[in-house]
């Protein structure tokens, strides 16, 4: 039943004349999620009422049990007495916090509060209670055993039939699960985010590298000066590191061409283990704990090598007086736990670092893959490598986990699943080319297809120094009449950067190079991974050569291209398995 007051407010009676209430109406919506769901508007439940039997001593009646059955937690709070302290509370309350009665009556609800509490939703609160106002939010609260858990609270005045406040009444909802979601959503989108810019400087950062590196390697050659040759070692090893640099940036973003193969793991940390001691010094104890005949992990070796290295450094900085380091292995299968995780179910090989160190709050461990995020001094690190081990990790289909305490040390978890569950995609070993190499190598007819001038002409340099005869073109389209309008079987290999503007890029390039004249062997290179990670008919062998390259590695590769021209036999295909999964 309902009826208007003099105010023209709606009240509903119910009871026979023994309660009343004025509806939400929708008001208690904002500042907290509706916990009917999203089909609800809040319109019809209470947001304060009137009763006519104030004490709290009658609990025979159904209403009572209905009460202490109920899995959502209440209490009542009276204003009358000093700091509004809780006068009742039901059993899912005390399961929720997990405080006896006995600790929970006589007290202010401020005793859920805590160190992260937020002040501006305790004073909203502290106000509405003042004013005798309804409010509903989201607040972190801490249980007894001081687990943190967000709750959602509504609040709201009880009245007796004369308008004297009696109680306040408080509905809690443990919301942890969904604010934990929501926050790695968005999380993962700043990740992403983060990860496309990450990956689109490191691209054009490996063009200006491979101009300062190529022209470093040339002026390197052509000079005898021994204090010349030092000035020039010493920028050829400032731009090896820029290098490095940009190849963790693309690492973390996901975009690093992977060569995932079979791997033991144990036997792979103690092969690399000497290369670990002498990177983490003498005041580190390096302990190993390596499980015997665990499957075979599928992952590329050398960045797994890398991964496990940037994640020992961390933990020796997080020693400053030394300690000890543990590399454990083991064999995880993972069911009902999988997806939480945002993992396939099935089982995984763990390899896990150890550390004594200082540790770290949940704060800094919330973004410890962040790239750049360091807690070192200035010029102690450059916040790249646990964001590069996590890229690879994801990478590689696994997970990256971490576990700390301040002042009780970190452990690093790395999981990688075995290797049977994605034969499939393995690619096939590159097949030994029975053909000799051509006599006549030095004056084959190469099209270099390159946007950048710079990176043009640096490869043109080296390859006519070495006698090769050199056509170019400056964007994919320009490259295509060029192949088009030479003498048939005059080009004899196409060097081609894969990511070029307009309609034309590498790939592309070479599709229809490959319907004109499919003996013709192309050569890709590329400071950047995204266009090989594209949906697309990408999954033909493609032969690229990673940006900066040194001269050697040109010229290495270029050879090894020219020895394939014609020999009809299977090129290495790239495994699915190595693509970057978004």
């Amino acid at each position: 039943m309902a009826e208007k007051d003099s105010g023209n407010t709606t009240i509903d009676i119910e009871g026979n004349g023994q309660s009343a209430g004025v509806p939400a109406a929708g008001a208690m919506d904002v500042g907290a999620h509706e916990p009917l769901g999203a089909s609800s508007d809040g319109k019809r439940h209470w947001r304060e009422s009137t009763i006519t039997e104030p004490g709290l001593n009658n609990r025979g009646n159904v209403f009572f049990a209905a009460i202490e059955m109920t899995r959502m937690p209440m209490i009542l709070t009276d204003p009358h007495q000093p700091d509004n302290p809780i006068v009742f509370a039901n059993k899912a309350f005390l399961d929720l916090t997990l405080y006896e009665e006995e600790e929970v009556l006589g007290r202010n609800c401020r005793f859920l509060q805590g160190a992260r509490t937020d002040s501006e939703s305790v004073a909203e609160l502290r106000d509405a209670v003042a004013a005798n106002q309804s409010i509903a939010l989201e607040i972190l609260n801490y249980k007894r055993d001081g687990t943190p858990f967000w709750n959602a609270v509504f609040i709201g005045p009880v009245y007796d039939t004369s308008g004297k406040l009696l109680y306040f009444f408080a509905s809690q909802l443990d919301v942890t699960r969904r604010r934990e979601s929501e926050r790695s959503y968005l999380q993962a989108q700043k990740m992403e985010a983060v990860g496309q810019l990450t990956a689109g400087l490191a691209h054009d950062f490996n063009n200006l590298l491979q101009v300062v590196n190529g022209n470093l390697e040339l002026a390197v050659a052509r000079s005898s000066d021994e204090r010349v040759l030092r000035y020039l070692a010493s920028a050829r090893g400032a731009a090896e590191r820029g290098a490095k640099l940009t190849g963790q940036l693309l690492a973390f973003a996901r975009k690093t061409r992977l060569d995932p193969r079979p791997v033991d793991v144990s036997e792979c940390l103690n092969s690399f283990a000497d290369v670990m001691e002498s990177a983490l010094g003498k005041k580190v104890e390096l302990h190993f704990s390596l499980r015997r005949g665990l499957p075979k992990a599928l992952l590329d070796p050398q960045q797994f090598e890398m991964a496990v290295l940037n994640i020992a450094l961390n933990a020796k900085d997080a020693m400053p007086t030394g300690g000890v380091i543990e590399l454990s292995t083991a064999r995880v299968r993972l069911n009902g736990d999988a997806a939480s995780r945002g993992l396939s179910p099935g089982e995984y090989v763990a390899v896990q670092v150890r550390d004594e160190g200082e540790g770290m709050t949940p704060e800094v461990i919330e973004r410890a893959v962040e790239p750049f995020f360091t807690t070192k001094g200035v010029g102690k690190g450059t916040g790249l490598g646990l964001a590069m081990a996590s890229g690879f990790v994801q990478q590689s289909r696994g997970r990256l986990e971490i576990e700390s305490t301040p002042g009780k040390g970190t452990t690093v978890r790395m999981l990688f699943p075995v290797a049977a569950r994605y034969e499939r995609d393995l690619a096939p070993e590159p097949q030994q080319n029975s053909k000799p190499a051509s006599s006549n190598q030095s004056g084959a007819h190469i099209l270099v297809v390159e946007d950048s001038p710079e990176v043009l002409a640096l490869a043109r340099e080296i390859l006519e120094e070495v006698g090769y005869r050199i056509t170019t073109a400056e964007t994919g389209e320009e490259g295509l009449a060029a192949f088009r309008s030479a003498p048939e079987e005059s080009i004899d290999l196409v060097f081609t950067d894969l990511v070029m503007p307009g309609g034309i890029n590498g790939i592309v390039l070479a599709q229809e190079i490959a319907k004109i004249a499919p003996d013709v062997p192309v050569l890709m290179t590329t400071g950047y991974n995204e266009e090989l990670v594209a949906d697309g008919p990408l999954r033909s062998g493609l032969d690229v050569l990673g940006k900066p390259y040194r001269r050697a590695d040109l010229l290495d590769r270029v050879r090894q291209a020219l020895n394939r021209k014609g020999d009809g036999g299977p090129r290495r295909h790239i495994s699915d398995y190595g693509s970057a999964e978004e």
